[in-house]
């Protein structure tokens, strides 16, 4: 059995000060159904290396709450499939990168495929790292 593969809160983006540097000093692109607004920076310490998730589903898209957890959870179990290969390189150059994934979609696309775009997103993050 490999390592936990889990998502826990210090993999997560909760702190205010954070998610507003995030989105002030972040460079973003458009990856339907998403818009991915990353910021990379040095880690304070070797264990803080690591890539940290923000989801975003609009109430405007979606009205009901059961529909945007629905989302969120979708995405954060893709992005939890497909975190390896980033979580590597963070912790090979002693870099946090902190990740918005906002979900511009109007209409809740299957697990497969929103896998495969997190799939092609993270590999695209990866590339602009190394």
């Amino acid at each position: 059995m490999g390592p936990k593969e889990g998502l826990p809160k210090s993999q997560r983006l909760h702190l205010k000060n954070d998610i507003n540097a995030l989105f002030e000093e972040g460079k973003g692109f458009n990856a339907y159904p998403f818009r991915v607004v990353v910021h990379t920076h040095e880690a304070e310490t070797p264990d803080a290396a690591m890539p940290r998730i923000l989801v975003s589903v609009s109430k405007k898209r979606f009205h009901h709450a059961v529909k945007r957890n629905r989302v969120k959870r979708l995405v954060r179990e893709s992005w939890r499939r497909n975190k390896g290969g980033l979580m590597k390189i963070c912790n090979k150059n002693n870099k946090t990168i902190d990740i918005a994934f906002v979900y511009t979609a109007t209409c809740i696309l299957t697990y497969h495929e929103i896998e495969s775009k997190m799939s092609v997103i993270t590999k695209r993050l990866e590339g602009k790292i190394c």
